[in-house]
């Protein structure tokens, strides 16, 4: 089952359900966060839920994706509310393209980059055979919900960025129950935007690096992730492909298995607030920018994978800088 949200013809939001190319408005709810956070309250799974509330009109959800009436899959009343974060250097060809970022200048310095540790670390503890929590991943922040954009989108960068890179990623789909249990709803696509250049300046500016916006969908797709997902991304400019390349997840293809990258999400109070929504992402091995693809105003971004339903694609846009380049100043009470 994929479940989406979509902006109807006259403003209104709705709900969507799909399985195959049939999709309709669930009957009873304003929202898939309104499903959601009923689900975690009756201690029920959403596909269930959904056949039980049962279905209203029948939606073109095609049509609606092309007209760019594709809302991001979960939203939160209040932004403040909706946690973006993620965790790299989880799949098995991630290492090589952090590590040749991330190099000392003198070879003779040290063996290991900071990220090939971090790497190996997962790679020999990432995957707990004994059910037990395994080895902790990087991890980051990128925002609250003002910082998510919806399918079609655009995705933009700061006046002071350096880079505008795109990370083709999966997401975890999460609400918090009222106890304070955690409720994964599905996984979606998701395009990690990051700045790749600031990044390589020094591993210390990863946290700059990650605060910038992100989209996901436009589907959430309900159940266990695929343990082999094989997808593509490609950058479109005008009427040309400048950058196509496969990227590939779920754990047959990570060094963490999705169940460790949670534990040390959630194991933080912080993240267990009941009523919040979050929206995880899992980390790549594919950047443009590892092949020195450099991103352009009006670039568009595009990340397909079949079992996550309609691709996700956002356009590039560069937000202009001041009139002049002056500090940002403080106004003290």
């Amino acid at each position: 089952m994929l479940l989406s949200q979509i902006r109807t013809e006259a403003g209104g939001v709705e709900a969507v359900a799909r399985e195959g190319t049939e999709a309709f408005v669930i009957a009873g709810v304003a929202s898939i966060y309104e499903l959601a956070m009923e689900c975690a309250a009756r201690g029920e799974d959403i596909a269930t839920r959904v056949n039980a509330l049962g279905f209203g009109r029948a939606v073109d959800i095609e049509r609606a994706h092309r007209e760019n009436r594709m809302l991001p899959p979960i939203l939160h009343p209040d932004p403040a509310h909706l946690h973006l974060t993620g965790t790299g250097l989880t799949h098995l060809g991630s290492a090589s393209t952090r590590d040749a970022m991330h190099a000392k200048a003198n070879d003779e310095e040290v063996s290991l980059t900071d990220s090939m540790r971090m790497f190996n670390l997962g790679l020999e503890g990432g995957k707990p055979a004994n059910g037990r929590p395994g080895v902790q991943p990087e991890w980051f922040y990128k925002g609250n919900g003002d910082a998510l954009v919806a399918p079609g989108g655009a995705l933009v960068s700061p006046p002071f960025a350096e880079d505008a890179g795109e990370e083709p990623e999966i997401a975890g789909i999460y609400v918090i129950g009222p106890d304070g249990t955690p409720f994964r709803i599905g996984f979606a696509l998701a395009n990690e935007f990051s700045d790749h250049v600031m990044e390589k300046r020094n591993y210390l500016y990863l946290a700059h690096s990650k605060l910038r916006p992100a989209s996901i969908g436009p589907e959430i797709r309900v159940g266990p992730m695929p343990d082999d997902i094989r997808g593509t991304s490609r950058i479109r400019r005008g009427d040309k492909i400048v950058f196509e390349a496969p990227f590939l997840s779920g754990e047959a293809n990570m060094s963490h298995a999705i169940a460790n990258l949670e534990h040390h999400h959630f194991k933080y109070g912080l993240f267990r607030r009941p009523g919040d929504v979050h929206v995880h992402m899992f980390g790549t091995a594919t950047l443009s920018f590892a092949q020195g693809i450099t991103t352009k105003a009006g670039d568009v971004f595009e990340i397909d994978a079949p079992e996550f339903g309609l691709p996700l694609s956002n356009p590039l846009q560069i937000e202009t800088p001041p009139a002049r380049d002056a500090a940002l100043r403080v106004v003290a009470l």
